[in-house]
């Protein structure tokens, strides 16, 4: 009974949610509207299961003295002084939350992205190699694109509206038939395959098939 009752709730919603969007009325509208009410009060257990997890993970690592421990403290005391300042002061702009967070978090994300700017460039150095003639159709349409869409404020260096109008006229409209067309298919493509991964994994989770989300491994196994 653990695991057929899951199993039956998992395919009932499943089979609702999609006769709901293919065959819209205003009884599945209304029943819509009501699960997605207990999926946010699901969601906010979920929150509290996932802070426990954290607080607990960080302070076994600060008990047992494991590797980069301080940093476990730091960001304990950081999880508890923005909960006391949200719930003492509130989060409205003008507040120490909206100030902690303006002037904390956001340049640590801006730092965070900058350095993530540097593997990427190192990514794309190693992806760009002409090895093959795949490899160098790829190299020549990003640098299209790349010197096409330099910023226009390199017009006082270059006396046009940037490096790629510098080199030649039509480099800017290059790169942009190059954004519009080959790129927009490819990424229709691959949005394609994504769709149809989307559904097999949701047939798989409706019919029993992928039982990950019970705890368990997937595949068809007998009953635990």
């Amino acid at each position: 009974m653990k695991l057929q009752v899951p199993l039956l709730i998992t395919f009932l919603a499943g089979v609702f949610m999609a006769v709901q969007f293919f065959v819209p009325h205003e009884l599945g509208q209304t029943a819509f509207g009501e699960l997605l009410n207990w999926g946010r009060i699901v969601a906010a257990f979920a929150l509290v299961l996932g802070i426990q997890s954290l607080l607990r993970t960080h302070v076994e690592k600060i008990r047992r003295r494991r590797r980069d421990w301080p940093y476990s403290t730091v960001a304990i005391a950081s999880f508890v002084m923005m909960v006391v300042i949200g719930i003492g002061f509130g989060s409205d702009r003008g507040s120490g939350f909206d100030w902690v967070f303006t002037h904390v978090q956001v340049p640590l994300d801006a730092t965070m992205f900058s350095l993530l700017a540097f593997f990427i460039a190192s990514a794309a150095f190693r992806t760009f190699r002409a090895r093959s003639t795949e490899a160098t159709l790829l190299l020549v349409a990003a640098v299209v694109v790349m010197l096409g869409r330099v910023p226009g404020s390199l017009i006082v260096v270059f006396g046009h509206s940037g490096a790629g109008e510098w080199l030649h006229t039509n480099m800017p409209d290059v790169s942009e038939w190059i954004m519009n067309f080959p790129s927009v298919a490819g990424k229709r493509g691959i949005i394609f395959g994504v769709a149809l991964g989307s559904i097999a994994t949701a047939l798989r989770i409706m019919l029993g098939i992928e039982r990950s989300h019970l705890g368990g491994g997937s595949g068809g196994g007998g009953d635990e």
